[in-house]
């Protein structure tokens, strides 16, 4: 997997965001208790006003009642002379005085108590200046005093002053009635407001628990899958670039280490690869070219001793049949090791080479038109070897072919007719180890091996421009 650039612009920072949608969730919180904190606030002040209208209707109708005692006890006694109809009159006369007092104080607005107050004044009037000087004057006996006539002014003067309650009355109960429609109308947007600062809250918290698994938990999950292909030697996987400072910053971290392994083990495997050239070039020119001039030594000492000399000859031959030994074992130790004929015609000429000592057919098919990166070319041809072997070994294989194709990427196929069944749970330390080459320089190795199908591993290494 290649590495992606970082795309440009400014990153999100995960803690900035957060405190961000805390500070936004908690206005809009304290936005909604504080319209419900009004709204509580607002009905119990329209309680208690609608509590004072009424208390200033009550006190209003006990006053006018006393009024009317008045009026009523001085009008019978004057028409009648008699005593007992001044009860009522005695009895309002006494408790006049505190009731005016209350009415005055229970007024719920300015303009009600400047009502209230020429009402007390007329309501004193009437008694002060009309009521008990009449009732005075009828009990001593003044005849102007006497009859109807007399009880008119006071009738004038009552029906003007419960025009003065109506009006007082009708005032109240128009303020009841407007607090009462302000206390529904501020509870229906009280309650519109607290549904708007829920709703939106809980908008809020859904799109930051949505934000927060796009730009954490998604990424954390795939680092996480991200670190496990790692651990399991895929040294090319990649953490895909984040918008979000700090996952952004893991996954360059992450990816930094991963290519730093990657870096490491093809330089190793380059290092590994140029001991093995350099190990089998030595072989080549150094011991098996001694063993050859040895062999040919002693083929010259055979040719000068005659025939009659038995023992010296039979010795000479064994000899120079050990030394043919060694050199072929020497010859196969070094191809082991790093074959010539990859160094000197590469990876096409030597997989053929590889194919023709196989036990068993193998067939190469090749579209290869140029060589690559000797590193590339080794690592590819022990992948080959390997496949080869395993075939060989363990898949009990009638027939092996080999595809190599060369473009963007060096793609390599090796297909077996053997048994199959290799899974995760069968592969050994010799196709654990083709992963590792390949992986080493950015490539993918798959086996398809279903059970009794055979075996087919398939290699693309990308070769850089």
């Amino acid at each position: 997997m290649r590495r992606r650039p970082c795309k440009g612009g400014r990153r999100l920072r995960l803690t900035s965001l957060t405190i961000a949608a805390s500070g936004l969730l908690a206005l809009l919180i304290g936005v909604a208790f504080a319209v419900l904190l009004w709204a509580i606030a607002d009905a119990n002040s329209s309680t208690s006003a609608r509590r004072a209208s009424r208390t200033a209707l009550v006190e209003a109708g006990s006053m006018e009642q006393l009024v009317l005692d008045i009026e009523t006890g001085q009008r019978g006694f004057v028409i009648t002379k008699r005593e007992e109809f001044l009860q009522p009159w005695q009895a309002a006369r006494k408790k006049i005085p505190a009731e005016m007092q209350r009415f005055t104080e229970t007024a719920t607005s300015p303009e009600q108590r400047r009502v209230a107050g020429q009402i007390t004044q007329d309501a004193e009037s009437l008694l002060n200046d009309y009521s008990v000087p009449l009732v005075d004057a009828v009990r001593r006996g003044d005849p102007a005093a006497s009859g109807l006539a007399a009880t008119a002014e006071g009738k004038r003067r009552v029906d003007a002053l419960r025009a003065q309650f109506d009006r007082y009355t009708a005032g109240e109960r128009a303020q009841l009635a407007a607090r009462e429609d302000a206390a529904r109308v501020n509870g229906r947007r009280a309650v519109i407001a607290a549904g708007v600062g829920l709703a939106a809250s809980m908008a809020l918290v859904a799109a930051f628990t949505v934000l927060q698994h796009r730009a954490v938990v998604r990424p954390v999950r795939g680092a996480a899958a991200a670190a496990k292909q790692l651990a399991g030697g895929d040294l090319g996987v990649r953490i895909p670039h984040s918008d979000v400072a700090e996952v952004g910053a893991l996954g360059t971290s992450f990816n930094t280490m991963a290519a730093s392994l990657q870096d490491s083990r093809r330089r190793i495997m380059e290092s590994v690869e140029a001991v093995h050239r350099r190990t089998a070039r030595d072989l080549h020119d150094g011991a098996q070219q001694r063993l050859v001039s040895l062999m040919i030594g002693l083929r010259l000492a055979r040719e000068l001793l005659p025939d009659t000399e038995t023992s010296a000859t039979e010795l000479l031959d064994q000899s120079i049949g050990n030394a043919q030994t060694a050199i072929d074992e020497l010859r196969e130790l070094a191809r082991g090791i790093y074959p010539l004929v990859l160094t000197v015609k590469g990876l096409v000429a030597a997989v053929e080479d590889l194919a023709s000592r196989c036990p068993i057919p193998a067939v190469v098919e090749s579209r290869c038109d140029r060589r690559v990166a000797s590193a590339v070319e080794s690592n590819a041809y022990f992948v080959v070897a390997e496949a080869v072997t395993n075939a060989v070994k363990h898949a009990r294989a009638s027939r092996i072919d080999i595809s190599l194709e060369l473009a963007d990427a060096l793609r390599i196929r090796v297909v077996d007719d053997g048994v199959g069944g290799v899974g995760e749970a069968t592969v050994g330390s010799g196709l654990a180890g083709l992963s590792d080459r390949v992986a080493a320089f950015d490539g993918k190795l798959t086996i398809e091996s279903p059970p009794g199908g055979g075996t087919s591993i398939q290699v693309q290494i990308p070769i850089p421009d």
